[in-house]
Order: C-alpha cells, then sequence, then structure tokens
C-alpha cells in the first residue's frame, strides 16, 4: 500500500509518500509545498492544490493520511490551517483517494506509542522506522512522515480485527 501522510499549512504542506508491505516501510518521497508570505490567500491556496494535484500524478497513491487541525489561542492561524485543509481534502476527493484524519495525540501513539510523546521522540521514531540517515525538516516534513506511520499502524490494526471478525 502507498501512503501520502500530510501534515497542512498555509506557508509549509509537509508530505511524505510511503510504501507499506508485509509490515515493512519504504520510503519513496518526502518534502513539502511551500507558498511565500507575501501572496495573496487564494493564490497560496492554488498552489497548495496544484501541488497535491502534482503528487497525485507521480506516485500511485492507495491511501491519504491528513493530520486534524489542532486549535490552538490564534484563531487567524487556525482559519488559514483550515482553508489549506480544505483544498488539500478537495485535492483527494479529486483523484478518488480515500482519506484518514488523525489528531496529533493519535499520530504520536501511532508512531512512539505515547500520545504525550514530545517532537523530538516522534522525529527520532520516524527516522527509525524509515530508515533515514537524519530528520526530515523543516519539521512538518518530519510530521508528515509520522502521518503515514500512523496510518499504516491504524490500517494494520483494522485489517487484523476484520480478519478475527471483531
Amino acid at each position: 500500500m502507498i501512503i501520502l501522510g500530510i501534515d497542512p499549512g498555509l506557508a509549509i504542506v509537509g508530505y511524505g509518500v510511503v510504501e507499506y508491505k508485509n509490515n515493512k516501510f519504504r520510503t519513496i518521497d518526502y518534502g513539502a509545498i511551500t507558498t511565500p508570505a507575501g501572496m495573496d490567500t487564494v493564490e497560496r491556496l492554488e498552489l497548495i492544490y496544484k501541488g497535491m494535484n502534482q503528487l497525485f500524478h507521480m506516485y500511485d497513491i492507495d491511501e491519504v493520511g491528513v493530520e486534524e487541525l489542532f486549535f490552538n489561542k490564534n484563531v487567524k492561524t487556525a482559519i488559514t490551517v483550515a482553508q489549506a485543509r480544505g483544498v488539500i481534502l478537495l485535492s483527494c476527493k479529486h483523484h478518488y483517494k480515500p482519506v484518514f484524519e488523525y489528531t496529533p495525540l493519535q499520530i504520536k501513539q501511532g508512531v512512539c506509542g505515547y500520545g504525550r510523546a514530545d517532537k523530538y521522540q516522534v522525529q527520532r521514531m520516524v527516522t527509525s522506522f524509515l530508515n533515514l540517515k537524519s530528520v526530515p525538516k523543516p519539521d512538518d516534513v518530519a510530521d508528515a512522515l509520522a502521518v503515514s506511520i500512523c496510518h499504516a499502524h491504524s490500517n494494520r490494526l483494522d485489517k487484523e480485527l476484520d480478519r478475527y471478525g471483531l
């Protein structure tokens, strides 16, 4: 299964494309879709949409994992991230890709086995699971790869439960 993990944002959309087969990971690609700070919001959203479409054209993605929006105290930031998530989800829909959403707590649990793990622990586990030489940068990219790993682990559990009729 080829999984696209997404860490949404307006300035940086982290992405990670991994294959999960026979309980093993293979890193295919990772990086970021970036938009300039001075650009109009609508144009930035268009860049994100086009970047997502390009990923779907480059890779034979089976499923997409997206981090759910974490509301902090800055409402303006939350709104812009929500707008970016909207175009990301629209691109997934236009390419007929199933989307699975995960909270930050679920992602940490799926990668580290502990929902309160710190960023450093998550980055170390991502690097270890994917056999990378160093932690992917910026942090949004490592977060996107963590979403991919979380989805692979969640999906495996679902299939195991189905197999046993649970």
